[in-house]
């Protein structure tokens, strides 16, 4: 395992190109000025949303204002993504997050005094075509009326937005830039540097030693932190019951998902579903273990292969072609996307030092999406690379169809399409492959999808509930009640055959998703979904293809699960929950005849 290279040794194409944006830090600073001295203009309308005309216009200024103000941040945050210690672009975050609270105040009174118009007068407006742009938001208007507060409360909480970030991004910096991590020796011996994108390469070493050694020191690093990552999280938790009260809703899970309007019943079937089959989850850490040759597993061996004898390494080149056949299914405009993200630099593809962990897609309306990777040459950065160019796919096509006010899918779908991708990818190299390792790790890789992405980010989802509901009780919210209701958590989910380690009791406080509060539970719903489109999408063809791409067309036009029904998917019932952990249990069961 090599050093971590530094960004300047990594070559320009394979680095994203960021110009789409911004040609320059001068370019972005020009355009800060500017709309920070458009941002006044908005508050000439507040108290004269009486007729159509007024209001027509001021929802015209307020989109681009914050078309710009969304351009001038995911620059600046992009940048700061490539080197989180480079103070300049830690300034600029600081200037815009700052100007986003300024919009953000100035533009507070129209919620309000939207909401103080007539129903019937609101909804007449969202049926006039001039009013298309914005006939989703007028009957979001009239739903959230209970929860929409007065303009001077609104204005406060506008305000409040000048530290309500500061949890999260105070872990960031902390997780990014400034954790420490005991460096560990790797299979051939040699002494490498821990970070986090080097963590998921050394728990897939076929060496017990190598994988403990990781877990111990990424753990310990968080152990030695863990009370003040419990204050920055126990904070975080406290701000969201905050808002829940002040926005008059019973609890944190029930204002997040109406926040998105989404029923709460999707997030509750969805655990108990996950807690009904968790027997189908604890049988395939039986199997693992046996095939592993252990009579236990550690939490350190939940990552390596099963197959020892399969160690393919795919650079980053072969990569891109595979996820291009894998998704010929789709048809040849979706194709042709694809090949532009790679020729085009949309992706910044390489780990350098102080980069942001992880990968994520993300981009603003007028530009194409972009992905960051931690590209390693192993299978499962494959499938990252399928995940995000499905994140990426989705917006492009979202803002291609809608108007900018309906472009922005809830969150609540986000996980869909970058999962259909690596179903597709997974069902594609299935179908490719007649050797019998190669297919036990595939289908053993599937079965870990679910274990991840389904059973693991519902324990996640669990436990928000849990160390949210510690604030609404009134209980004090401290490393001990955090450390044991997750390490409870992860001992039932996980069952008899594996161990959980004592410092596994610490992974909460390494997760950075719980600082965007009840987002994880939407990896697993995504996951769900997907499953049941990718089915359709290879046993139908261009009919469920094209059903799909209403979906990924639809942007934020509709309630999501509403949305998801273009596809196919209807989350409110029991069918989709049931196909997925029908497709789990039939692909263990599956992977034992070849064992």
């Amino acid at each position: 395992m090599k050093d971590i290279k530094s960004r300047a040794d990594i070559a320009e194409e394979y680095k994203w190109d960021l110009s789409a944006i911004y040609s320059s830090d001068a370019s972005w600073e020009k355009e800060y000025k500017e709309l920070d001295s458009k941002i006044a203009d908005i508050g000439s309308f507040s108290g004269k949303l009486d007729c159509e005309e007024r209001i027509l216009e001021c929802l015209k200024l307020s989109d681009s204002l914050s078309m710009t103000l969304g351009e001038l941040y995911v620059y600046a945050r992009q940048r700061l993504d490539e080197d989180a210690a480079c103070d300049k672009y830690q300034a600029m975050c600081d200037k815009i997050e700052l100007l986003g609270v300024k919009l953000s105040e100035a533009s507070s009174f129209i919620s309000p005094q939207l909401a103080a118009l007539d129903n019937d007068y609101l909804l007449t407006l969202a049926k006039k075509t001039q009013f298309s742009y914005y006939d989703y938001m007028l009957k979001e208007v009239v739903r959230g009326k209970e929860h929409t507060l007065t303009e001077a409360e609104e204005k406060i909480i506008a305000q409040a937005g000048l530290f309500s970030g500061g949890f999260h991004d105070a872990f960031n910096m902390f997780d990014n830039a400034d954790i420490k991590f005991a460096k560990v020796k790797d299979g051939d011996g040699e002494v490498v540097p821990m970070s986090h994108g080097n963590y998921s390469v050394l728990l897939q070493s076929p060496v017990r030693s190598v994988r403990k050694a990781a877990f111990n020191s990424m753990f310990k690093a968080y152990e030695g932190m863990i009370n003040t990552i419990t204050q920055l999280y126990a904070g975080n938790v406290k701000k969201d019951l905050f808002y829940a009260k002040v926005r008059k809703y019973p609890d944190c899970l029930s204002r997040a998902v109406d926040g998105e309007n989404v029923p709460k019943e999707v997030y509750l079937t969805l655990v108990k579903s996950v807690n009904a089959n968790l027997n189908v989850m604890h049988e395939y850490m039986k199997y693992r273990a046996r095939e592993l040759g252990y009579s236990k597993l550690h939490m350190y061996d939940l990552h390596v292969p099963i197959v020892a004898r399969y160690d393919k390494r795919v650079d980053y080149n072969e990569a891109k072609e595979i996820v291009l056949a894998a998704l010929a299914p789709m048809g040849e405009d979706y194709l042709a996307i694809v090949r532009r993200a790679f020729s085009e630099r949309w992706i910044d593809v390489y780990e350098n030092k102080g980069k942001r962990s992880g990968a994520y897609s993300w981009g603003t309306y007028n530009s194409h999406p972009y992905m960051l990777l931690n590209y390693h040459p192993t299978m499962h950065d494959v499938f990252t690379l399928a995940h995000e160019m499905g994140h990426s796919m989705h917006s492009y096509y979202s803002d291609k169809a809608q108007p900018f006010a309906k472009a922005q899918y809830e969150i609540f779908v986000a996980e869909v399409a970058s999962t259909v991708n690596e179903v597709l990818l997974l069902k594609y190299l299935l179908s490719k492959s007649d050797d019998k390792d190669e297919r036990k790790y595939l289908m053993s890789y599937y079965l870990d999808m679910f274990r991840t992405t389904l059973f693991r980010q519902t324990m996640f989802a669990q436990f928000e509930v849990e160390a949210h509901a510690l604030a609404e009780r009134g209980e004090p919210v401290t490393k001990e009640s955090l450390c044991d209701i997750y390490y409870a958590l992860n001992k039932k989910y996980y069952g008899s055959a594996v161990v959980s380690d004592d410092l596994i009791r610490y992974e909460w406080a390494r997760i950075p998703h719980f600082y965007r509060s009840y987002y994880v539970y939407k990896y697993s719903t995504g996951i769900i979904s997907a499953v049941s489109i990718a089915a359709s999408i290879l046993e139908k063809g261009a009919p469920a293809v094209d059903a799909y791409k209403q979906f990924l067309s639809a942007g934020g036009s509709m309630p999501p699960t509403d949305i998801l029904k273009l596809a196919g998917v209807d989350l409110t019932c029991d069918a989709p929950y049931d196909t997925a952990m029908s497709e789990f249990a039939a692909t263990l069961a599956a992977l034992k005849e070849l064992s």
